[in-house]
């Protein structure tokens, strides 16, 4: 059984490490197919979806807004018609409609005049912190900025301001106009970015600084702040798209970059790679532990099938196939524990012999298919009238030999008696040959310090003497 356990033992570990090599390997070339995919295919892609969506939510206002800077008739109401505030409401108040804006406004560098869609809110003052997004703005080189800012005179919430310069004919500043979003609304944009396509989306300018983020989820405020992005950032903020790869805290992520002149900032989508690779890990674990569980229900199913097999091997070692009784071998060890435990209780072993008389007539008569069943009756004869202490065995041919434990010759004799009626008497065995069976029995006890051996030499001649007497008898030696 040892020798079972250890062969079960090598083939189930050879089955574990079949199937974990196979959901290894499926998992890296999941893994491999996955980031390829999402680095050559659903990254670019999704960027190309973004900039469409950032068309429609953040460049359509910018170009309103540049609509607004360039306008003819905005430029003529600055330098001829300031006076008359009803025609720039009118006009802001149609822009802010139009296009679903928070707030439409111009400031008048003339005047200071900060107008909306609900006519001045405010006159800018240098020494006013809140204004001077203004005077900071109008010394900049560049002619657009977008920032966000929170303005008291407009509900006090933050804002996202996309402010172009008005130049006039001189190339002179004469004014800034713009419009405001509320961030809410850009936030939401972003937000939606991260749930749907599990990117985080963010905008930085040249310098690295990040103006656009959504709130709650981006607390980076300049790429320098991360020291893997900071060595990355002639990269990342550079007007050719590209796609890089770092690592941070023992995450790998994937960035695509891509330069967004209408807001002149550059477009960062990041992914976490180990976002998508969360259903290959759920799989590679999921696979793994069914390979599992088919291993170790496979070593059951082998386990049991070694157990019955060697039961079975045992049983048929041990018993006669045909009549199910003990083999002569197996007859042979069972007497021989026997007799050494009579040796210390003193308890007699008497041995019975039995030969059905001609049976050789009834294979050659009747076929050995009816020599079977007689075989087959005569020992459940034996089973149903013997104990089961008893030791029961097929000696051979049409032979039976029984070892009656804690019994003396004159009561073996007696049984012997009875055994040799009940096969002549018995109705099953009539059928078959259409007449009585008889049997010769032999009889004999087990002498003190005697050989098994010399016994059944005994028990045997003493069968052979019913024998020669005519059969159907029983002969005591």
């Amino acid at each position: 059984m040892k020798k079972d356990l250890k062969i079960v033992l090598v083939v189930s570990s050879l089955l574990i490490i079949l199937s974990v090599s196979m959901s290894f390997i499926n998992f890296m070339v999941s893994l491999d197919s996955t980031q390829k995919d999402l680095k050559e295919y659903s990254l670019p892609l999704s960027v190309d979806n973004i900039y469409s969506e950032i068309q429609t939510h953040i460049i359509k206002p910018n170009l309103v807004s540049s609509m607004m800077a360039h306008d003819t008739f905005v430029k003529d109401w600055l330098l001829n018609e300031e006076e008359n505030s009803q025609k720039i409401k009118r006009y802001l108040q149609m822009i802010k409609n139009k296009y679903n804006m928070f707030v439409a406004f111009l400031v008048s560098e003339e005047t200071k005049k900060y107008y909306t869609q609900d006519g001045v809110i405010e006159t800018l003052n240098k020494d006013n912190p809140d204004n001077q997004w203004y005077f900071k703005f109008k010394n900049t080189q560049t002619n657009q900025e977008i920032n966000l800012d929170y303005n008291q005179e407009l509900d006090n919430s933050l804002i996202m301001f996309i402010n172009h310069k008005m130049i006039d004919e001189d190339y002179q500043l004469i004014g800034v106009t713009g419009i405001g979003l509320k961030i809410s609304y850009v936030d939401e944009m972003l937000k939606h970015f991260r749930q749907n396509y599990k990117f985080s989306v963010y905008f930085v300018n040249e310098d690295g600084k990040v103006i656009l983020s959504e709130r709650k989820n981006n607390n980076l405020k300049n790429l320098n702040d991360i020291p893997e992005l900071a060595k990355l950032k002639e990269q990342i903020v550079s007007k050719k798209a590209n796609v890089i790869e770092y690592s941070k805290n023992d995450m790998n992520y994937l960035l695509k970059t891509k330069y967004v002149p209408e807001l002149d900032l550059y477009l960062i989508v990041e992914a976490k790679i180990n976002d998508f690779m969360k259903t290959e890990y759920n799989t590679f674990y999921i696979n793994l532990f069914i390979s599992l569980i088919v291993t170790i229900i496979i070593t059951f199913i082998i386990i049991y099938s070694i157990k019955g097999f060697n039961k079975r091997l045992e049983y048929f070692a041990n018993n006669d196939p045909l009549t199910n009784l003990l083999n002569r071998r197996s007859f042979n060890d069972n007497l021989n524990t026997f007799t050494k435990l009579s040796k210390r209780t003193k308890k007699p072993i008497s041995l019975l012999f039995l030969d059905i008389d001609n049976f050789k007539t009834i294979n050659d008569t009747l076929g050995h298919k009816t020599g079977d069943e007689v075989l087959k009756r005569v020992s459940s004869i034996l089973r149903e009238n013997l104990r089961e202490t008893d030791i029961k065995s097929r000696w051979g041919g049409e032979e039976f030999i029984i070892a009656l434990i804690n019994t003396d010759s004159k009561e073996a004799t007696e049984i012997a008696q009875k055994l040799k009626e009940k096969l002549e008497n018995d109705l099953s065995l009539i059928k078959l040959v259409n007449k009585p069976i008889t049997g010769s029995f032999g009889v004999t006890k087990i002498k003190d310090e005697e050989s098994i051996s010399l016994a059944i030499v005994r028990v045997d001649n003493a069968m052979y003497e019913a024998k020669k007497s005519g059969k159907n008898k029983v002969v005591l030696k």
